[in-house]
């Protein structure tokens, strides 16, 4: 993991709502259950423009995944599902992935990086 995608995944989670968008999937996921976007603003309780601003966050960390699907009525419908992720923060995290930003990027033109 790098920088960017750290910051990516900590933005995700450091809001109320996209908190709470992550525990609704989780729920309908332990029931077997798959939430289409208006039904996922439905239960929360927000605009389907606000809710798919957040789910965007959510899927540009890595942690949702949407799919576009036809009805059996032709309606377009969004799907999103959690996808499998662990985000551990601790100092040592932290200090890897700020290092491992630091190293100097292999150059393209040499194998390897070395001239």
């Amino acid at each position: 993991m790098n920088t960017e995608e750290l910051l990516a995944k900590l933005g995700a989670v450091g809001h109320a709502q996209r908190l709470r968008i992550v525990a609704e999937l989780y729920r309908s996921a332990q029931e077997g259950e798959r939430l289409h976007v208006s039904e996922l603003a439905r239960r929360l309780g927000l605009s389907r423009a606000l809710l798919y601003m957040h789910l965007e966050r959510l899927e540009t960390a890595g942690m949702v995944a949407g799919q576009l699907e036809l009805s059996d009525d032709g309606k377009a419908m969004k799907y999103f599902e959690l996808q499998p992720f662990t985000l551990t923060l601790d100092a040592e995290t932290i200090a890897e992935t700020v290092a491992r930003d630091a190293e100097p990027a292999p150059d393209a033109n040499t194998k390897g990086g070395k001239g």
